[in-house]
């Protein structure tokens, strides 16, 4: 292939990427998906999540949805060739499949399931192992946050990406070099203020908790004092986040509950100087003992003072 053609195919390429960015990643024959490596997986990612808030939705998700149909077909057809109605058939139908959390939009971990991609790069999402609860989520913080900064930081994360390939046994797949890829790649998708870190709130999309409890309908009314907790509905906390069975809520325990607490008041944006900050706050209002337990009437106390109930009314 002569100069000239060499530059017009490689442009030709180019106006293909940007009229469809995903065709770039389908086999030009079968035009199956070709397995993306952990640079090629975020790069879609980047692409999509335009406003990088983290999510895949409304127009993102409809452009989405266009060239990811589109770029399937053998001929060179526009997005816009889907219609309306098709587009909104396909994303009920995709929806229902991929949004396993039902909240209307696509976070990279469902997007994950959908894309093929490298198999050790694939099991660091773990989407089908989420941590039981937040009490396991803190002992792993605990374990990792090894200067006690109150981040993550890159070394950390590495260490922590390398034994999670390890306990799924992948660890001899991957390079000194790939898992530095994979550390940088997971930074860039799960740091969100770029600050080269992780802080709680962003390991804790890393590192999904199967539910957090204080998240159900009961608690959350509760807590906006639209109805009253109930003696039941308080035990069940208290044998939640007392994972030792020793009567007192202590140590990570403590701090799981605190962080589940403060999910309810901060959302998607805190850190250990925040959960420390909640905790001296909660804390204060029911008068913590010298050894930072939790009793059941202090869990008692800390619930109802949130829900704004006073303990004559709840009994």
């Amino acid at each position: 292939m002569d100069s000239a053609a060499a530059a017009a195919a490689a442009k030709r390429v180019q106006i293909e990427k940007a009229h469809n960015f995903m065709r770039q990643y389908r086999d030009p024959e079968s035009r199956e998906l070709k397995k993306l490596s952990a640079n090629q997986f975020m790069d879609v990612w980047a692409h999509y999540d335009k406003d990088g808030n983290g999510y895949i939705e409304g127009t993102e998700l409809d452009g989405f949805l266009r060239e990811f149909v589109s770029s399937a077909n053998v001929t060179d057809i526009s997005p816009e060739a889907v219609t309306d109605t098709m587009l909104e058939e396909l994303k009920s139908c995709f929806m229902e499949a991929y949004d396993d959390n039902q909240d209307g939009k696509i976070d990279i971990r469902e997007l994950a399931q959908l894309l093929p991609m490298e198999e050790n790069f694939l099991l660091l999402f773990r989407f089908d192992n989420p941590l039981e609860s937040s009490v396991e989520f803190m002992k792993i913080w605990r374990e990792y946050d090894t200067d006690n900064s109150g981040y993550i930081e890159a070394d950390e994360l590495k260490n922590f990406l390398r034994d999670l390939l390890k306990e799924a046994k992948k660890i001899n797949d991957v390079s000194e070099d790939k898992l530095i890829e994979y550390t940088d790649t997971m930074l860039q998708v799960f740091d969100a203020n770029k600050d080269g870190r992780l802080q709680l709130s962003e390991m804790a999309k890393l590192l999904p908790v199967k539910e957090n409890f204080l998240c159900r309908q009961v608690f959350k009314e509760g807590i906006d004092g639209a109805t009253k907790l109930t003696k039941e509905d308080i035990e069940k906390v208290f044998s939640l986040y007392d994972r030792d069975n020793s009567g007192t809520i202590e140590n990570e325990e403590l701090k799981g509950f605190l962080k589940d607490l403060l999910e309810l008041v901060k959302k998607d944006d805190y850190d250990a100087q925040d959960l420390a900050a909640f905790e001296e706050t909660i804390m204060r209002g029911v008068g913590r003992d010298k050894h930072g337990k939790v009793s059941r009437k202090e869990l008692t106390m800390i619930l109802l003072t949130l829900a704004k109930i006073s303990p004559e009314d709840e009994q």
